[in-house]
């Protein structure tokens, strides 16, 4: 698959955004007309710089309100456009963009709008330059894909062609299978970008919301193998406005870019493999070699087992210390060659970190997940962009295949073990003794703090790199505004990760003010409280008007009403099952969390997320 980006999608200059979309890998770009126009450099040297890069030079867009008009419109449109065919001579181009008119058309006429178009193919045909019509979602009176080929199909020119954007489709619902009645010859030009499903204007949520491959609600496999199965061997592109993107580091969002179209490649070969067989055709290779277009796959890869570590680190270790121990973790010594602990409860491992951590305060720095093979999984995040993280071995070490989060967050991928037991962890020695009868934990779940421009960036690493699929996303309300909470999780629910987009006062430093957590799950909370408690743990204050709250709106047995407000606990119920929790004090940006599950409860408590971040800021504010 030859991919593309637009030149819109990036922050910075032309120049800065071509050097980014080779750096990332990209085939070629549609350079948006805006950036040649405020570029300092000339179209021969745009055309030059881009041959020294290896890029190819796609489509120059946007030609736009040209159908549709009086013919005093249509004269000055003619040599509007000739003025732009002469300009792509310069650049070396040979495909042009021209929407549909939305401003200045007036005649809603079909036979009057081909006419037009064909005056446009030939004057483009003169230029050796090809014209890809598209329906824009918004267009005065064609803005349905279907309508815009039907024109295209009227005309019969060989300059004449459209393009199709799974924006402008699938934002307006339309079907999506008569693409594959498209003659390929005519389809000039594929752009595709995802989006939230929104309840706004169209022209807004294009304008302002849409983001890449991945990153969104659209169902972009199933588009693109319409597509696929319509002949098509050219560009698949990505036009993406969106705010943030555009004031995001260059180079860092050309390479998310480029991770969703070698995600969307490979959604869109399991696509036409699985529809394949549903129709009891050939197999998926055989189904990805009838059509011309060549779709790569990745190293398939299931989805993570479990929890195999959380680390934290830090440069003074002592309150993370008394934390672990007064919550009921037993300290396994430090390794043999490196300046990290081991603490332990059950099955859920921490590892406190003081290597190169000077003044730094506590916070989390890497997670462990258990897969079936890490050296495949390692490759597949690779080809997904992920930038490697190694750590230093000596002989007879655990090797861990390490790959970094867009937040900085170190995964390593730990071969998983059935009984969920680690065997790096005789790396340790020399710990203190501690009662074997302490309960059995589990990891729960993981909370990070997300910078807020590279939120969606993480969401579509956590799914293609490491098979986690988001929910639905919540808001919650905090004393400084609402915080975006996205779930990333498994199938099982053994792995379960919390994306948390910190409110926007906090957003230049979310990952050094922001607070997070990991939580572990223990079998009985009400034993474990008490066990902490008197070992001097030192709780977060619930405030007694949510145990009045709790009690209105569950009727909870008295007894057990008053040993949830003892020991500051939460509660939730919902039709599953129950939920009981309780948090630690912050220590840098961590804090710890113990849950238990009762039944088949599987949320997180929601509910009760505003009392949580109320207590912390009334902490962290209190003079």
């Amino acid at each position: 698959m030859r991919t593309g980006i637009a030149t819109v999608c990036l922050s910075g200059t032309l120049k800065e955004k071509m050097q980014a979309c080779a750096i990332a890998g990209f085939d070629g770009i549609e350079i948006f007309e805006q950036d040649l126009v405020t570029s300092p450099h000339s179209p021969e040297e745009v055309r030059k710089m881009a041959a020294d890069l290896g890029l190819g030079l796609d489509l120059y867009q946007p030609f736009r309100d040209f159908d549709g008009v009086t013919p005093d419109l249509l004269k000055a449109n003619l040599k509007r456009a000739e003025a732009k065919f002469n300009l792509m001579e310069r650049l070396g181009m040979d495909t042009i963009l021209v929407c549909s008119n939305v401003a200045t058309a007036t005649i809603d006429d079909d036979a009057l709008r081909a006419g037009q178009l064909a005056e446009l193919a030939e004057l483009a045909g003169a230029h050796g330059v090809k014209v890809a019509y598209e329906a824009l979602a918004w267009g005065k009176y064609v803005n349905d894909y279907e309508h815009a080929y039907r024109l295209v199909d009227m005309v019969d020119h060989p300059n004449l062609g459209t393009c199709l954007d799974s924006f402008h489709i699938l934002s307006r619902d339309w079907d999506t299978a008569p693409i594959e009645d498209i003659n390929a010859e005519k389809i000039f030009f594929v752009q595709v970008a995802d989006a939230p499903k929104l309840s706004m204007d169209v022209l807004s949520w294009s304008r302002h919301y849409r983001v890449f491959p991945g990153e969104g609600q659209f169902e972009l496999a199933k588009f693109m193998g319409h597509v696929v199965r319509a002949g098509y061997t050219g560009p698949v592109s990505l036009e993406v406005f969106n705010d943030v993107f555009r004031q995001s580091d260059t180079e860092r969002t050309a390479v998310d870019a480029m991770r969703s179209l070698i995600w969307l490649e490979e959604q869109s070969a399991q696509w036409l493999a699985s529809t394949s067989a549903a129709d009891g055709t050939e197999g998926a290779a055989a189904s990805r070699r009838r059509y011309p277009m060549e779709l790569a796959t990745l190293p398939k890869v299931n989805e993570p087992a479990g929890f195999n570590f959380a680390e934290v680190k830090a440069d003074d270790t002592a309150q993370l210390e008394k934390l672990l121990g007064q919550l009921g973790f037993g300290f396994e010594g430090r390794h043999r060659t490196k300046d990290v602990q081991l603490w332990t409860m059950g099955q859920a491992r921490v590892i406190i970190n003081e290597q190169a951590a000077q003044d730094a305060e506590p916070a989390i720095a890497a997670l462990g997940f258990d897969v079936d093979s890490p050296v495949i999984a390692s490759a597949r995040a690779q080809q997904l962009k992920a930038p490697v993280v190694a750590r230093k071995v000596q002989a007879d070490e655990e090797v861990f295949q390490g790959i970094s989060a867009p937040d900085s967050t170190e995964i390593f991928l730990c071969q998983g073990s059935p009984d969920g037991t680690a065997a790096w962890t005789h790396e340790f020695g020399e710990g203190l003794e501690h009662a074997s009868s302490a309960q059995n934990a589990v990891i729960d779940h993981v909370n990070l703090a997300q910078p807020w421009q590279h939120f969606d960036e993480a969401v579509l690493f956590y799914t293609s790199a490491l098979a986690l699929e988001p929910q639905p996303f919540a808001e919650v309300p905090s004393p400084s505004g609402l915080v975006r909470s996205q779930v990333m999780e498994t199938s099982n629910g053994a792995i379960r990760l919390v994306l948390n987009l910190a409110p926007a006062q906090q957003a230049q430093t979310a990952r050094k003010t922001y607070q997070e957590h990991i939580a572990f799950a223990v079998d009985d909370l009400v034993a474990a409280a008490r066990s902490a408690h008197k070992r001097g743990l030192e709780f977060l204050q619930i405030p007694a008007n949510y145990y009045e709250d709790l009690d209105a709106r569950f009727d909870l047995e008295p007894g057990f009403l008053a040993t949830l407000k003892e020991l500051n606990l939460l509660y939730d119920r919902d039709a599953n099952g129950e939920f009981l929790h309780f948090y630690t004090a912050t220590v840098g940006s961590v804090f710890f969390e113990m849950v238990e599950r009762r039944g088949n409860y599987d949320g997180y408590g929601a509910p009760n997320a505003p009392v949580r971040h109320a207590v912390q800021y009334d902490s962290l504010h209190r003079v």
